[in-house]
């Protein structure tokens, strides 16, 4: 068995309560300890303490394999800061204020997200039909090519 990199659990584990991105946990260890890491055993370390994630991966609002050249559009954002406000993550100010006006925009405009890969623009609103129960238009089938690592 390989060398042990962590120095002390409690201190990592205060880390992650204290919301301290990878990054800098890779640069503090480095610093503090001479010891060089990676992203993948910080994200091992927490996995194995049962720690939540910082990212929240919500496959039922975004059910789609999205292009690199649509993940940045406003309409993913407000999906991503939506499936953060469903799980109970505390949202920024800015956040909150911009994805309650957005949503209801959604609700008295009458329409639901939809994504067409195939399209320049990716995201689009189109009117909201019975058949859809959420802020999206479902695809038949999901396309996000790797589940919740959290849900297996």
């Amino acid at each position: 068995m390989g060398v042990r990199k962590i120095q002390d659990e409690s201190e990592v584990v205060r880390w992650f309560e204290e919301g301290r991105t990878y990054q800098w946990m890779i640069e503090e260890y480095r610093r503090k300890y001479g010891i060089e890491t990676v992203v993948s055993m910080w994200g091992n370390f927490r996995r194995r303490r049962g720690l939540d994630r910082r990212i929240v991966r919500n496959d039922d609002l975004i059910p789609w394999f999205v292009k690199e050249e649509h993940r940045w559009a406003y309409p993913l954002t407000m999906l991503r800061a939506e499936g953060r406000r469903r799980a109970g993550k505390e949202l920024t100010g800015t956040d909150e204020t911009r994805l309650a006006s957005w949503l209801d925009t959604l609700k008295k405009n009458g329409s639901v997200v939809q994504y067409d890969p195939d399209t320049r623009e990716g995201f689009s609103y189109v009117p909201r039909r019975a058949a859809d129960n959420d802020i999206i238009r479902r695809p038949h089938t999901k396309t996000t090519p790797r589940p919740n690592a959290d849900k297996s």
